[in-house]
């Protein structure tokens, strides 16, 4: 009977002071489980940093276990995922962080969770360390995937999680110019569970998520894998010209009832204004569909490779 290899994938964003840290910590945990074989692919998304010399470095020294993949430019952290998905071997693929946040050291009970029935199983943290913004932006995600996109409720998700060969497979399947990788697992498969581990305090450094790239994700989440903000459109249209109407009929009433009562300049603006914006925001909705429609008929990549550490050694 084989030895299954379990791959870990790890994209890499300003991480040259951290990354050595995880591999090494990586290696200590498959040691010490034994009975699997691995590797370790690390994505460099574009980090203005020397974070790709840090990835040579160390796959200079475990060439037969890393392998380091150089993106051309950022492409965000889905992509870079995507990446290293494509290129993982391993008959159970674990996605982390670059920064040890994530415990690589509790790797053990995501491969536990699998090798016991799971589909995928993703890492669920009683208290993350995390600052106030970082939380914010983890709160609204997981909203924004429970609404839009059908996540059960009582299912966290994370950017540590350990998945199925056939998952990965079907996630890879995916050409689109924007992916979401709760999105795809979503939509493979059902069978996921949680698993609690502990979420470390960031020791160096500073995130590398801003508002305007989790407002990106946001978006990107529910125009991906959802038409719900298009029947949520239809829906205000169709409540908004109910009132209207409403109020039509209430000011007909009023002029006959008073006569000399005033039309409401100011609340005719303001109704005029208030309906307008909702019209600019529906019609931004369905152009921001059409325009990401338009962008993946254009095959624009999800992400695009300069150079790998397998093509060095060659």
């Amino acid at each position: 009977m084989s030895m299954k290899m379990i791959s870990f994938v790890i994209p890499c964003y300003r991480s040259e002071n951290t990354l050595e840290a995880v591999v090494d910590e990586i290696e200590q945990t498959m040691t010490g489980l034994g009975g699997y074989s691995h590797e370790i692919i690390l994505v460099n998304d574009g980090s203005p940093d020397d974070t790709w010399g840090t990835i040579k470095k160390v796959a200079e020294k475990r060439n037969d276990i890393v392998t380091g993949i150089n993106l051309a430019k950022n492409f965000g952290q889905h992509s870079a995922l995507m990446a290293g998905l494509n290129t993982a071997k391993g008959n159970i693929v674990i996605c982390l962080d670059d920064d040890g946040q994530t415990p690589a050291n509790e790797a053990g009970k995501l491969i536990d969770a699998i090798e016991n029935g799971a589909d995928v199983a993703y890492a669920r943290y009683s208290h993350k360390k995390h600052n106030l913004f970082r939380n914010f932006g983890t709160a609204m995600n997981e909203w924004m995937a429970s609404v839009m996109i059908g996540k059960p409720k009582d299912l966290y998700v994370s950017s540590y999680f350990a998945a199925k060969k056939f998952v990965v497979d079907e996630m890879v399947k995916y050409e689109g110019s924007y992916p979401y990788v709760i999105g795809l697992v979503l939509r493979t498969t059902k069978n996921i569970v949680n698993v609690d581990v502990t979420h470390r305090r960031r020791e160096v450094g500073e995130s590398g998520y801003t508002l305007s790239k989790l407002f990106g994700l946001w978006i990107n989440g529910f125009t991906a894998f959802s038409i719900k903000p298009l029947r949520i459109a239809t829906l205000s249209g169709f409540v908004f010209a109910f009132f209207g109407f409403l109020y039509g009929i209430y000011t007909v009433i009023k002029k006959f009832v008073y006569p000399v009562a005033p039309m409401g300049f100011a609340a005719l603006m303001s109704a005029v204004m208030f309906i307008g914006g909702m019209l600019m925001l529906m019609l931004g909705m369905i152009g921001e569909y059409l325009g990401r429609l338009y962008i993946s008929q254009n095959k624009n990549p999800q992400y695009v490779i300069r150079e790998t550490t397998r093509d060095e050694n060659k």
